[in-house]
């Protein structure tokens, strides 16, 4: 909470705005995966914006060693993933699902797999799928629109903008089995390419 506070006056000296729409849907009873597009570090201020209590994320391991920022996210609660061990990434799947129920959780990944400022949505990778299904929560899919107007990735300088946030009615699993998985990644996937390309103003 504290991190968060700090965080949201940020948008103040970055000279951004953010529209913020469906916080309704994180209402669910009990633990829930919510998943997001991953553009730049922006998303962090953005992230703030919306994240609810009870919340913590999973990052790729080696954000834990880009400096302040790793470190902020290091004391956040991040649970991190080595990539590179693929039995390892399962292991800590499993656990996290059994947290989630213990703890009554709110975990939040990035399906893209990393960032992406292309405007458009990279395949979703199916870790934060099974992982939904696994522990029978719903997934509650968030979006924020393009930053390409007022953002390059290239030289990592923006203008100031308005971005739009919108949390989407949860999608619920109980009774998925791992057969499932797929359908749901892509169910998931094309209602947020959608959403994306609204919030974005741009024909889909």
């Amino acid at each position: 909470r504290i991190i968060k506070a700090v965080v949201k006056t940020f948008k103040y000296f970055f000279g951004l705005r953010f529209e913020v729409k469906g916080l309704e849907n994180f209402e669910v009873e009990g633990p829930a995966i919510i998943v997001s597009n991953h553009q730049s570090i922006l998303d962090m201020m953005g992230l703030m914006e919306v994240l609810p209590d009870n919340c913590v994320q999973v990052g790729k391991k080696e954000l834990m060693y880009t400096g302040t920022v790793g470190l902020i996210i290091y004391l956040g609660g991040v649970i991190f993933i080595n990539r590179k061990k693929t039995s390892s990434a399962k292991m800590v799947m499993a656990e996290v699902a059994k947290t989630m129920a213990a703890d009554n959780l709110k975990v939040w990944v990035y399906p893209e797999g990393t960032r992406n400022c292309t405007g458009d949505l990279l395949p979703f990778k199916k870790g934060a799928f099974h992982l939904a299904v696994q522990a029978q929560v719903p997934v509650i899919p968030v979006v924020y629109s393009s930053f390409t107007s007022f953002y390059n990735p290239k030289t990592n300088l923006f203008t100031s903008g308005k971005i739009k946030v919108e949390v989407l009615p949860p999608i619920e699993t109980k009774g998925l089995t791992s057969d499932d998985v797929t359908d749901l990644t892509d169910r998931c996937f094309h209602t947020m390419r959608e959403t994306l390309f609204r919030l974005s103003g741009r024909p889909s």
